[in-house]
């Protein structure tokens, strides 16, 4: 497998350690001692605050990270709801401070990070309703946010990218707030992880088969595979993909969410949904977030930041941005 790898990446995901999901306290704390170690790049047209919401679901409170701009010129913005990844089980809004501000510098939007409940401790539906909190709170704060209401895009990486697109199926159920366009990148989105791909990834490739397993158990409370799991928690699940925003979709072919994706992509766009989708050949999970300064790494995030002005701003507007 890893001879299938670009090279460019080999050398770092052999160095990549692998992670712990049984020690997962201990895993969480060794992610927050490294970014707190790292100088992030500040933007100096960007500002970033925190802010603590409702969420009316069970009357927890929910952080939600601001990116904006410093300088306003009275139009109203479109904003871009980020969910962070991490199997359900790791990560924090902090992780995407550099990306989500070359969204604001360079899609012109507002960005919203949620800092959503994580699982073992809060399962299915907590996360999801944390997001969709933040997702009503900006759609009924539009004005004194100063964006616009009408242009709300939602998007996030692996187990983001699932509840990015878990949050395209509950607003259009729930008749809102309106989604205007979605980018759920590498999704998790099955929990049956029983596709040729999601066994083809055994070894240390970020995310594997095991991996895999261990984070859908912690976040479905053992029922992963099940009957009863919801299609608001496992996307894939979900028969009816009619209704649904403008789509921008990507994985690796080395990425065992492959399968499910080509999947979902498929079923997207015989809903009638516009896709983009992009297959990146010779990449393993999450590579863009763990090698950014690579050839391929550049490449694709440029690519999201295209896609995310593409998807919330006109096309008459955007060669204007």
């Amino acid at each position: 497998m890893k001879n299938r790898v670009n090279p460019e990446l080999r050398e770092i995901i052999e160095a990549f350690p692998p992670l712990d999901l049984d020690n997962y306290k201990a895993t969480r704390q060794a992610a927050q001692d490294g970014l707190q170690a790292m100088e992030i790049p500040l933007d100096e047209s960007v500002s970033i605050n925190d802010e603590m919401i409702l969420n009316s679901y069970d009357q927890s409170s929910v952080r939600v990270r601001i990116y904006d701009k410093k300088e306003k010129s009275g139009e109203a913005l479109p904003v871009l709801l980020w969910i962070h990844g991490g199997g359900y089980v790791l990560g924090s809004p902090e992780e995407g401070d550099i990306l989500c501000q070359r969204f604001v510098a360079e899609a012109n939007c507002m960005v919203v990070s949620v800092d959503y409940r994580l699982a073992p401790e809060f399962p299915y539906p907590a996360g999801l309703e944390d997001c969709y909190a933040a997702l009503q709170w900006v759609y009924e704060n539009a004005g004194e946010l100063g964006v616009d209401a009408t242009r709300i895009g939602v998007a996030g990486q692996s187990a983001g990218g699932g509840i990015t697109a878990a949050l395209a199926l509950l607003t259009r159920d729930r008749k809102g707030p309106e989604i205007s366009f979605q980018m759920p990148l590498y999704p998790m989105i099955n929990d049956h992880n029983n596709t040729p791909s999601s066994f083809e990834v055994t070894g240390n490739f970020v995310w594997n088969h095991d991996l895999n397993k261990k984070g859908w158990s912690m976040y479905l409370n053992g029922k992963d595979g099940t009957e009863s799991v919801s299609e608001y928690a496992a996307p894939a699940r979900a028969t009816n993909l009619s209704g649904l925003p403008k789509t921008y979709i990507c994985v690796g072919q080395l990425d065992p969410f492959r399968d499910e994706t080509l999947d979902y992509v498929t079923r997207l766009c015989q809903a009638g949904v516009d896709v983009e989708f992009h297959l990146y050949p010779g990449v393993f999970h999450g590579f863009e977030a763990i090698a950014p300064d690579t050839a391929i790494g550049k490449q694709t995030v440029d690519e999201y930041v295209g896609a995310v002005k593409n998807g919330l701003h006109p096309v008459s507007l955007v060669e204007n941005i």
